[in-house]
């Protein structure tokens, strides 16, 4: 028996997610007294993710799968967990991730929590505590099928080094036919993604246009930062849809969330609250985000923030 956990990539590379899902597998491998093994997907340097505590690794080759289909993915992982007969299946909380969870809950008769954020408080009975009412509260839920699906909220374990390499086998496993199919896949290049950022920049109405972004890209640059936008922004057509954040867009879980000219409606901060750190930036001092933020400057942005860039600027500078 092994605790299995699937590993996403991109390009042949592993995305950070999955260096973090594989460290959260070994907490529990731990508590269980058992070892990790993980699933890879058309990825390179398999064996590194023994540095994060997999002993095996189970290497699929496979061309179909160079774009994710979620009904071939959750057969090929579900294929590998009765394989290593896993009674525990970690993933990530990616968008991939939580679409091929419910059709890997139904092939493995598995009870499936998402957004947890911490290792187990106990094994027998297994209980995860996962976030609730958008990152508002707490649950401590127990899983009771003999099979059961962890989905690891992003940024909440960290990555644990535990040295060594991996074995890497081959695998090579029966995939269902799929009525979906992907065409083509257009992503934005040479920026760091919202879903891996540890740092994200967002920028608001306060920017009173799109011509003023350059200094949002600028602060993102400095930090190593992802950048991203409130809803009315991608609508008016300031910034794609692909960096909208919130309730609405894509949720944020990143270590420090830098929110300029954002006012902070409620679908914005449900989707921003499991950020570890909230940094606003905003002329309004009554701007609900300033109740969410763990720190405020109230100031006009087109001040602050060319003087925070300076002043960054030269901390790299001096520490080089």
């Amino acid at each position: 028996m092994s605790i299995l956990v699937y590993t996403e990539s991109e390009n042949g590379k592993f995305k950070k997610a999955a260096f973090e899902v594989v460290s959260y597998a070994k907490a529990i491998a731990d508590q269980m007294g058992t070892s990790v093994t993980a699933v890879a997907v058309n990825a390179d340097n398999a064996e590194s993710l023994g540095n994060y505590g997999a002993s095996k690794v189970l290497s699929i080759k496979n061309d179909t799968l160079d774009k994710f289909n979620a009904k071939k993915y959750a057969a090929a992982i579900a294929e590998a967990s009765k394989q290593e007969d896993a009674k525990v299946v970690v993933l990530s909380s990616s968008a991939d991730s939580k679409y091929l969870a419910p059709l890997l809950s139904v092939n493995l008769d598995a009870g499936y929590v998402s957004n947890v954020v911490e290792a187990p408080s106990s094994v027998s009975p297994f209980t995860v505590k996962r976030t609730a009412f958008t990152n508002k509260a707490f649950a401590n839920t127990e899983i009771t099928t003999d099979v059961k699906i962890v989905g690891l909220s992003n940024n909440s374990f960290g990555l644990v080094e535990s040295g060594g390499n991996a074995a890497v086998e081959d695998f090579s496993p029966s995939l269902p036919d799929s009525g979906v199919s992907v065409e083509s896949i257009d992503k934005a290049t040479d920026k760091v993604s919202i879903a891996d950022a540890e740092t994200v920049v967002s920028g608001g109405r306060g920017l009173k246009g799109p011509e003023n972004w350059g200094m949002i890209e600028e602060l993102a640059g400095v930090l190593g930062a992802a950048t991203a936008c409130s809803k009315p922004v991608s609508d008016l057509g300031w910034r794609p849809h692909s960096e909208h954040v919130g309730q609405t867009g894509k949720p944020v879980a990143s270590n420090l969330y830098i929110a300029i000219g954002i006012s902070g409606a409620i679908q914005h901060l449900a989707g921003i609250n499991a950020s570890k750190v909230k940094v606003v930036i905003n002329t309004d001092a009554e701007a609900p985000f300033f109740k969410a933020a763990d720190y405020g400057v109230v100031g006009d942005a087109f001040e602050v923030v060319p003087q925070l860039i300076e002043k960054l600027k030269a901390f790299k500078a001096q520490n080089a």
